[in-house]
């Protein structure tokens, strides 16, 4: 009974809709787009409060400092305004965005208040009522913006062994500019890592791209490597590991005592080569039992290592009672 009801009282609605001609029905359009327009300018035409993300714009001495992380683009605040601005800023038509000023010092600037960005949003907001900011705190990291010129070097292989080839490279070297802690890092000589090592004795130039850390820019995108069959002369020496992170006031033993590892340089380099900048280390955070193995880590190699390899894969380190 209630669904018969409910079929009469749609019929009931919908007859007058029945039979009639396509001009009616483009009347009836035109009637309800009118209708539609005038809701919607008398809509625009009324004053609201809301919440929006205002863009911001960050002033400060860019030929001295870079941002560590991006900067945040937008803030979110409430502002009271007419329906026509707020549509106006929902589709960035004409919005004038914030200046926020950093200090003279910006690498001691860890943060932004909202307060502080205050009187910059009032003044980039025309047409709008700023109410407050929603977000209490901007958190930023700026850093110097250095330029640091390395020289290159060839790249070991993977597994630390070195390539037989002495390398030319065009440029020489390369300038990477960046923040400076960044920068700072980069070692010297640069290592260039080969797409696929050389096979044979082929001494035709290879293009090979420039890598680097994604906040670091460099002078050139590739550079010109010439390749030139060389010797190497592998030199074994045993060494004792350094210790780190190891229990203060106990005692460990260790098997074997000392670590086996090859080191690769060219034959006019040996007389140069100097064994003790060679530094292992076994790490106690990478233990998984008390009595248990480490693998030695290789901490530093010579200057004029071309390669290092270390043969002693693991030591077996146990508490002394």
């Amino acid at each position: 009974m209630p669904l018969t009801r409910a079929a009469r009282l749609v019929r009931w609605f919908t007859s007058p809709f029945y039979g009639q001609e396509s001009s009616y029905w483009r009347a009836v359009t035109v009637c309800f787009m009118a209708a539609s327009t005038f809701w919607l300018l008398n809509a625009l035409n009324k004053t609201y409060s809301t919440r929006i993300t205002y863009p911001l714009t960050w002033r400060y001495d860019t030929t001295r400092y870079i941002p560590v992380q991006p900067l945040p683009s937008e803030v979110a605040v409430n502002v009271t305004g007419r329906g026509w601005k707020l549509l106006r800023k929902a589709l960035m038509l004409d919005v004038k965005p914030a200046e926020v000023p950093v200090s003279r010092v910006p690498t001691a600037t860890r943060f932004v208040t909202g307060s502080s960005l205050r009187p910059a949003l009032q003044t980039a907001m025309e047409g709008m009522q700023f109410n407050y900011i929603l977000t209490d705190t901007l958190w930023v990291e700026f850093d110097e913006l250095i330029t640091r010129r390395l020289p290159l070097t060839l790249s070991p292989d993977v597994d630390g062994s070195a390539l037989p080839y002495a390398a030319r490279f065009v440029p020489e070297s390369i300038a990477f500019r960046g923040p400076a802690r960044t920068v700072n890092r980069l070692a010297s000589p640069y290592p260039v890592h080969l797409p696929k090592a050389p096979a044979g004795s082929s001494d035709g130039a290879i293009i090979v791209p420039i890598g680097g850390p994604a906040s670091v820019e460099t002078n050139v995108q590739e550079i010109q490597v010439r390749l030139q069959p060389r010797p190497l002369l592998t030199v074994p020496v045993q060494i004792v590991p350094e210790l780190n992170n190891f229990p203060v006031g106990e005692k460990f033993g260790f098997f074997p005592a000392t670590v086996t590892v090859e080191v690769q340089c060219f034959p006019e380099d040996t007389a140069r080569l100097n064994l003790q900048e060679l530094r292992v280390m076994l790490n106690y955070r990478k233990l998984t039992a008390p009595d248990s193995s480490l693998e030695p880590m290789l901490v530093q190699a010579p200057a004029l290592a071309r390669g290092t390899l270390i043969k002693t894969p693991a030591v077996r380190v146990s508490r002394v009672r």
